[in-house]
């Protein structure tokens, strides 16, 4: 048997090629948008993808499975648990193979049996896979999201980012009788999770790639809980704030991406500019302190760096097309690629430094504000408004007198009534989230906005 692991470290996520090296096929489990790394680690290990599966209706990335099935002929194989307002709705159409608890696929010395897991989402499958070339004993769990390393999949995105209502403490119980499900399996059996350490589709999510069910069973807090009351308010306290995106991406895959064809992403001169206006969506992922030296009015300033998609997902909107602005040609085809992954395909070109340099020359061109956190109270003094962009437990671990506290995900939200002559001081943990939130208050039009670099590390003394 073959296993391959592919994991996107802006999403968190993991994808899974299973092949069977003596009849030469393999199976996709929870594809990517950017579909790519499988075909080339298929033609690497001599396998033809002859199937692509998903754990369950994604909301926290664009699925790939379209776009696989139609570039290798891979048959698409779905959950069809869940109820009537779970259903894929484009497995018909596509030729889906519609998995039920119990099922079984085999391919070569492969198998993979089928078992319903419902409590992240209700539609949910985990996939038991046994290496029939060794043994008939399973070997591994292809947990997708419902068992993680040191914790499950949460229970309340259904309730709190698709808006179903009053389904958040059915899930968890659901979720707490899918965990008695794995009593029957030996502590050998390995887990192979969906997502890692940064994805929001759980709270405590372990950095490691892997674990064993004994592992976890001796170390998560998610086996400890034996009640299922106690269990039912342990997974849903500390839950933090869905991303967004979330919701638009349930929608998106469970109608079916769209097929992606991305011709190359034109690059466009400074002259270009001005015929976009007020129409486009302008979207510089150049480096933060590149941005704070030097941009232009209107921009949001999202780096691209590690938390680019998180921050995208939250803060790019869905409806109007995407103009970018980056470092070099190589930076905007990767901003695109990794915006396509969340769904967001309205990016319509890249301006580069030239776009900078000609607006320096007409004199158009603007510096960020940025003070160090240590001058924090003197602006209060001033009647500048301090807003606080870090996580809710960021701030419950503590935070500055008379601060506002408005996650960065939520700032657009929060800050649209106020009035956009109040003066504006942002800071975060060390000064990169601060760094996104004072451009997006720029490009809603606040005239005296501050990045107070450093954060809150830097007022405790503490170095980054």
């Amino acid at each position: 048997m073959i296993v391959r692991r592919f994991y996107d470290e802006r999403l968190a996520q993991a994808s899974y090629l299973i092949g069977c090296e003596r009849v030469g096929e393999g199976i996709l489990i929870d594809p990517a948008r950017d579909v790519s790394p499988y075909l080339a680690a298929a033609r690497q290990e001599h396998l033809r993808i002859t199937r692509v599966a998903e754990t369950h209706i994604h909301a926290d990335f664009a699925s790939g499975t379209r776009q696989l099935a139609a570039e290798t002929g891979a048959v698409p194989h779905l959950s069809a648990e869940g109820g009537p307002d779970w259903q894929y709705q484009f497995a018909t159409a596509d030729g889906a193979v519609l998995l039920h608890d119990g099922d079984t696929i085999v391919f070569g010395g492969v198998r993979l049996d089928l078992l319903h897991t419902p409590g992240h989402t209700p539609e949910h499958l985990a996939f038991i896979v046994t290496d029939l070339s060794r043994s008939n004993e399973p070997v591994a769990i292809l947990s997708g999201d419902f068992l993680f390393v040191g914790d499950v999949g949460r229970p309340d995105l259904l309730e709190r980012a698709a808006g179903v209502a009053d389904s958040k403490r059915a899930a968890a119980r659901a979720l707490f009788k899918s965990l008695r499900r794995m009593e029957s399996f030996p502590d050998y059996l390995q887990v192979w999770p969906g997502h890692g350490a940064g994805s929001a589709c759980g709270k405590a999510l372990g950095s490691l790639p892997s674990s064993t069910l004994g592992y976890e069973r001796r170390t998560s807090w998610a086996f400890a809980a034996t009640d299922e009351a106690a269990f039912v308010e342990s997974v849903l306290e500390g839950q933090s704030e869905p991303p967004i995106y979330f919701a638009e991406m349930k929608r998106l895959n469970r109608a079916g991406p769209p097929i992606l064809s991305l011709a190359e992403l034109p690059i466009l001169g400074p002259d270009a500019f001005g015929p976009i206006g007020a129409n486009g969506f302008l979207l510089d992922v150049r480096p933060g302190n590149a941005f704070a030296e030097e941009h232009l009015e209107g921009w949001l300033n999202i780096p691209l760096s590690r938390a680019f998609t998180k921050w995208a997902g939250w803060l790019v909107p869905y409806d109007r097309d995407v103009y970018l602005l980056a470092s070099d040609p190589a930076a905007g085809a990767d901003a695109r690629a990794a915006l396509a992954s969340i769904g967001l395909d309205r990016v319509k070109g890249v301006f580069g430094p030239d776009l900078i340099a000609t607006a320096r020359q007409r004199g158009s061109a603007i510096s960020a504000q940025r003070v160090p956190m240590a001058e924090v109270k003197t602006l209060q003094q001033r009647g500048v408004v301090v807003v606080d962009v870090r996580d809710p437990d960021e701030w419950d671990a503590g935070h500055l007198d008379g601060a506002k506290h408005h996650p960065l995900g939520t700032l657009p939200r929060a800050m649209a009534s106020v009035d956009r002559s109040t003066p504006v001081a942002v800071h975060c943990a060390g000064g990169s989230r601060s760094g996104i939130g004072a451009s997006m208050l720029e490009q809603m039009g606040f005239r005296n906005v501050t990045d107070l670099t450093g954060g809150w590390s830097a007022w405790n003394g503490i170095d980054g």
